[in-house]
């Protein structure tokens, strides 16, 4: 019977992402804090926000993508590696690819987003995603191969034109050198829809200066090994085209779709399949388990910090950053029997990439854009850094790389 007091009040965490990893750093920062298990299958952490700059080389892989074993050791913290297949919310238990059932006092679901292609044809088999190391990699490779060949018309096709798309394809024209030619290509009728207007006009103007090839009003029909068929829809009244271009290659960042391990009993999600809680991060019906990242979608039905009633905030770093602090209180509380917090969302600013050495923010009223606005993107990334220590040698390797 101590036994099992002893492992109720534990804490569970599925997925290592922004939502996962930063609640579980918050709660080890935290006097006598639970047990807690962050359970992930990959060995690697990926700060995605400068996933561009290790693209390009100005960034190196063990910067952005620390190991969880060096990033949690000496903090109480364990770290399984490994696939949370079920959840068992009956007997708090879940359930993992290897094999184990693990029990919870408190579960964290934080499992994040993956590639969305709208079920176009061909798009899931011959299109490349940028989400991962792996991807990284396959780009760097493509790039090399096209500047090596240097042959005529030579195409990557980058499909949505949002925040990824845009700083992907400013950074894939500049390592291209000339080498091909880059398509960005938006269903909607503008550049980054959801940004700044500061922004997208500085966007607008670093893909005019590259050459980007920008085609908005354009929807993809199909995608096949090497090529990418498009239906154009002009303004006016000019009627829709259909128009197949030779590619190298494409790369999908339209969208992003939502998935949780399966939880018994379901959930209630919303219609992108996030999973819906409260303004305490507690998923909707389920007492025990709390949603962190881009899977979560609190809803206040009253409107909180300057949003609609019922609007949830959007699936960004910035989001889970600011959840992680909130989450760990909430956990500690939880698991006490004392009242949780609300989460409110503080929009911080927006920074994106345009190019090697080039960026653009906006801030606290401040915009800027150019090579100023690319050093001030990296120094406010460094203090986000997952833990003080990475943040520490992160700071000493561009300290060394620094010339005056």
């Amino acid at each position: 019977m101590q036994g099992h007091r002893e492992k109720a009040q534990n804490v569970v965490i599925v997925g290592g992402g922004f939502g996962g990893l930063y609640t579980a750093l918050a709660l080890a920062q935290r006097k006598n804090h639970p047990p807690v298990l962050l359970i992930e299958p990959n060995d690697r952490f990926l700060f995605s926000p400068l996933l561009y700059e290790l693209l390009s080389g100005e960034l190196r892989g063990w910067e952005i993508a620390p190991r969880y074993d060096g990033l949690l050791a000496g903090r109480g913290l364990a770290w399984l590696q490994d696939r949370v297949e079920r959840i068992d919310s009956h007997n708090h238990q879940l359930h993992t690819a290897a094999g184990r059932t693990l029990p919870y006092g408190r579960l964290v679901i934080a499992t994040g987003a993956q590639s969305n292609t709208f079920a176009v044809p061909g798009a899931g088999q011959h299109s490349l995603g940028f989400r991962s190391l792996a991807d990284v990699e396959r780009l760097q490779r493509l790039v090399a191969l096209l500047k090596s060949q240097r042959r005529p018309l030579q195409r990557i096709a980058v499909v949505g034109a949002g925040p990824t798309g845009v700083e992907l394809a400013c950074k894939l024209a500049d390592m291209a050198e000339g080498s091909a030619v880059i398509e960005l290509i938006e269903q909607g009728p503008q550049v980054l829809p959801q940004a700044r207007s500061f922004n997208r006009e500085q966007a607008a103007l670093a893909l005019q200066r590259r050459d980007v090839r920008l085609r908005t009003r354009t929807q993809v029909e199909a995608v096949e090994a090497e090529a990418i068929t498009l239906r154009c829809q002009p303004e006016g009244d000019s009627p829709a085209h259909s128009e197949t271009l030779a590619v190298r290659a494409v790369v999908w960042t339209a969208g992003l779709s939502f998935r949780s391990p399966p939880i018994d009993p379901a959930p209630a999600c919303d219609s992108r399949g996030r999973l819906l809680c409260g303004p305490d991060l507690r998923l909707t019906g389920h007492g025990d388990l709390f949603v962190a990242g881009d899977l979560a979608a609190p809803v206040d039905p009253d409107g909180a910090a300057g949003e609609a009633p019922g609007v949830a905030p959007p699936a960004t770093a910035q989001v889970a950053f600011q959840q992680a602090s909130v989450l760990a209180t909430n956990l500690i509380r939880s698991l006490r029997g004392e009242p949780l917090e609300p989460f409110q969302w503080n929009d911080l600013g927006e920074m994106i990439s345009l190019g090697v050495g080039e960026a653009s923010l906006t801030a606290a009223g401040v915009t800027l854009a150019g090579p100023a606005a690319y050093q001030l993107r990296r120094l406010a990334y460094l203090t986000r850094l997952p833990g003080r220590p990475h943040q520490l040698r992160v700071a000493a390797g561009w300290l060394a790389d620094w010339t005056p």
